[in-house]
This record gives structure tokens, C-alpha cells and sequence, in this order.
């Protein structure tokens, strides 16, 4: 499967201490690549929360 490039670009802004757990995360877990790390986090989460949302037979 081809991959879709990547043509789209946000930005975040984080405090002092969200960043500095950011760096302490990614250095803890030999993190290399941020970006990787923060799209994969985010995609989860919102992943996620669809699925949970989705109407279900029996509630």
C-alpha cells in the first residue's frame, strides 16, 4: 500500500512544563522523531473517540 504524502502541516503551542515532558518523554523512550510521536498520539486518540461514538445494537 502507498503511503499519502504528508502535504498538510499544523502547528502547537505548549507551555514550559508540557514541554518539558514532552522532551523528558521522548528521551526516556529513545525517541527520535517527534512529529512521528505526536501524529501517532493524536490519530489514536480521535480513532478512538469515533469508534467509541458509534451507535452500537444494545446500549
Amino acid at each position: 500500500m502507498k503511503k499519502a504524502p504528508r502535504e498538510n502541516r499544523i502547528s502547537i503551542l505548549l507551555n514550559d512544563s508540557e514541554q518539558r515532558a514532552l522532551d523528558r518523554f521522548c528521551e526516556r523512550y529513545k525517541i527520535k522523531n517527534r512529529s512521528r510521536l505526536v501524529r501517532e498520539t493524536l490519530m489514536r486518540a480521535i480513532l478512538k473517540k469515533i469508534d467509541n461514538d458509534q451507535p452500537t445494537l444494545f446500549d
